[in-house]
């Protein structure tokens, strides 16, 4: 297995346009995200990378939405993503749409995204799927240097292992294709998901107490008290 973090600069592409067939990738993404907006509630969204601020969030209950990448447009704060500019604990939901796919150091990014966001906060990260016809061009010569084959590709079953090692609690994990060929561009197909060529998964910030609650103290297995010595014979 490669290491996550490699030596070479990895360049990110400043919109969905720089990418061949970006636009129905995006497109593809809000579509598969529609149902969950509504169940993500807060003060603030984060939206990681150039790529997650052309992500359309209209349906989000969260009304105060903040883009940060080092470059791009409609950004609100120019910021590198492995240094996030915000307080411990103060974002409520973080967008990667294809951020750890341009990141030179993915671990990085996740854990300055955990530093940020609060308990039970939110995190909705998308990749490439390496086990996909996406996947397949990196194998082609002259096309590899193209974008989205030129990504870095990290499985579903590694991403988790990731969030795993955060303590992130796995909502929803799922592959989807894109079809940018037929009549319905960019409209979902499920079918044989795992060859899909966007990974989506949805997680949540758990934090498990060190202290002993009061309920567990109650709860607890009460000692085992000396039996009275009723055999024992009593002088008057």
């Amino acid at each position: 297995m490669k290491l996550a973090q490699i030596p070479q600069t990895v360049i990110a592409p400043d919109s969905w346009d720089d990418i061949t067939c970006g636009r129905f990738y995006r497109e593809s993404l809000e579509q598969a995200l529609l149902p969950w907006w509504p169940k993500i509630f807060g003060f603030h969204l984060v939206k990681v990378g150039a790529l997650s601020a052309e992500v359309c969030v209209t349906e989000c209950a969260i009304a105060h939405q903040v883009n940060v990448a080092p470059h791009g447009e409609n950004l609100h704060v120019v910021a590198d993503v492995h240094q996030l500019p915000f307080s411990e604990k103060s974002i409520d939901a973080c967008l990667l749409a294809q951020t750890l796919s341009y990141s030179a150091d993915p671990h990085r990014i996740l854990r300055e995204v955990d530093r940020v966001l609060v308990d039970d906060g939110w995190l909705i990260l998308s990749t490439f799927n390496p086990i996909s016809l996406v996947g397949m061009g990196k194998l082609i010569p002259g096309l590899n240097k193209k974008h989205p084959y030129c990504s870095r590709m990290f499985t579903q079953m590694r991403l988790v292992d990731w969030l795993g090692l955060l303590n992130y609690e796995i909502i929803c994990q799922t592959h989807f294709h894109v079809t940018p060929w037929r009549r319905n561009k960019g409209k979902l197909n499920k079918h044989v998901p795992i060859l899909g060529c966007l990974t989506l998964i949805i997680a949540r910030k758990r934090t498990i107490p060190l202290t002993f609650t009061p309920l567990r103290m109650r709860l607890r297995k009460a000692p085992v008290r000396r039996t009275l010595g009723a055999t024992k014979i009593y002088r008057r």
